[in-house]
């Protein structure tokens, strides 16, 4: 980087009030100073859009990462699902055919309905209200029993006037 020590800024400095004139040099120096500030934030903007970027590359290759691993897993998942499907179905296929040959499924379900009534709905209405809540617990509990509108509340609390005291 320029190595700009004070005596070099005060030698800049120096030869600036000679050449542009003490009139122009404020103007000036808040011109290159608003210059300056606009490099910066643009050199910022461009280092934030490159990590973005690269940020970006990233999760790209994570979330393909993750997705090969997701069918990887359903691959597996559904093989060994239809390996299962494959032994159940050889486990129960002469269980199938035992349970109608010994003439059980026509008692078993005569003695189904028998152990498991219908449902029957209770014939309660449960929006209305069965109980009231007795004055005392109210009371008791802090319950507000009647209802004021804030303007009502606001004026029941407000403090007297001292004209009113008189």
């Amino acid at each position: 980087m320029i190595d700009l020590g004070i005596s070099k800024l005060a030698l800049i400095g120096a030869v600036a009030l000679i050449v542009i004139g003490p009139e122009k040099l404020p103007r000036l120096a808040r011109t290159v100073g608003a210059l300056l500030g606009k490099a910066q934030r643009y050199v910022a903007d461009v280092k934030a859009e490159v990590n973005r970027s690269m940020d970006l590359e990233e999760l790209k290759k994570m979330k393909d990462s993750v997705e090969s691993a997701a069918r990887d897993v359903q691959t597996s998942v559904s093989s060994g699902a239809s390996d299962f499907e494959k032994s159940w179905s050889e486990a129960t296929s002469g269980l199938d055919g035992s349970a109608s040959s010994a003439g059980y499924d026509g008692a078993m379900g005569q003695l189904g309905s028998d152990l498991y009534p219908s449902y029957k709905h209770p014939g309660k209405n449960w929006r209305i209200k069965q109980k009231a809540m007795p004055q005392w617990f109210k009371a008791r509990a802090g319950v507000r029993t009647r209802t004021q509108s804030g303007a009502a509340r606001v004026a029941r609390f407000r403090p007297r006037s001292s004209s009113a005291s008189r």
